[in-house]
């Protein structure tokens, strides 16, 4: 953190740069008080737990990832690989654990303090890769038998692993989502339909105007069109074109002859009237019902006429 900050560096008038650095002139170290035990061979780190733990002192677990500010220091060399030891003091009680480095199997040891959950698996086990070991590659490189032998090993290994891996490649298809390519799909579809929706409406709209509607208009329905093609509208005869048939009727019928009785037409029906012919009778007052008898007969001599 120290390279955030702002550096203040003051030299004092008496500073005599034969000396040195500001730091040997003030007698401190450029460490601070991750320093203060360098003369015992001991500094002051930020230390990572490399795995979970179990603490003696208080029984409690330390998950990996866990930071103390460890006191670090040589306890030997492995060859030429130096081995460090690491001892720090529990958040969560007064002891102190420690824990140091072990080059040859590539992990940490604990010393004191703690003990180590066990989490640890042979890869061979669970059919894991694992890579070969030195002897086995200089075999390698040496040996043409021992080579040959090897590659059909792993022949025969990747004829059985085959069918596994056709698994786990179909189940990672399976699982596996491309964001980008689902994030551009959608977009692509909403493009599309928004450009549906921009033609319909301006459709709608010159519709509305041509006929001068203010309601909003519903989608079109496959049932709805069906059921319009199948029907039929017709219209009544109009006024106009009941008298223009009734016209043509007229001019279908000959003239009437002038000599002849005259016949009257009353919107197609002929009706013939005749002329009734009446002659006077004589009526005598001396007896009533002579005349009125008279009078039948005469009008029954008419009409036989």
């Amino acid at each position: 953190m120290g390279e955030r900050k702002g550096q203040n560096k003051y030299y004092p008038p008496d500073y005599n740069p034969a000396v040195g650095g500001l730091n040997k002139f003030q007698g401190t170290h450029a460490l601070r008080e991750r320093a203060r035990k360098l003369h015992m061979g001991i500094l002051i780190i930020r230390f990572e737990m490399p795995y979970n733990i179990w603490c003696d002192g208080c029984n409690n677990h330390i998950g990996m990832g866990v930071r103390y500010n460890a006191e670090k220091k040589k306890i030997g060399m492995y060859y030429s690989t130096p081995v460090y030891q690491f001892r720090m003091k529990c958040h969560l009680c007064n002891n102190h654990f420690e824990i140091k480095t072990d080059p040859g199997n590539l992990d940490y040891v604990i010393v004191s303090g703690a003990r180590r959950q066990e989490n640890r698996w042979d890869p061979f086990e669970n059919e894991q890769i694992v890579p070969e070991d030195k002897d086995t590659s200089k075999r390698l490189f040496d040996d043409a038998m021992f080579k040959l032998e090897h590659g059909t090993e792993d022949l025969d290994k990747a004829k059985k692993a085959a069918p596994i891996l056709v698994k786990l490649h179909d189940v990672q298809d399976a699982k596996w989502n491309d964001d980008f390519a689902a994030n551009s799909l959608l977009r692509q579809q909403l493009r599309a339909k928004k450009q549906k929706l921009a033609v319909k409406e301006k459709h709608d709209n010159e519709l509305k105007e041509r006929l001068s509607l203010s309601i909003p208009l519903v989608d079109e329905n496959d049932e709805d069109a069906k059921i319009a093609k199948l029907l039929s509208y017709q219209t009544s005869d109009s006024t106009k074109t009941r008298q223009k048939k009734f016209i043509h009727g007229l001019r279908k019928i000959p003239k009437l002859d002038p000599n002849k009785p005259k016949k009257c037409l009353n919107l197609g029906i002929i009706q013939s009237t005749t002329t009734t012919k009446t002659q006077a009778v004589p009526i005598s007052t001396s007896n009533p019902s002579n005349s009125i008898s008279s009078l039948v007969s005469a009008d029954y001599e008419s009409s036989s006429d």
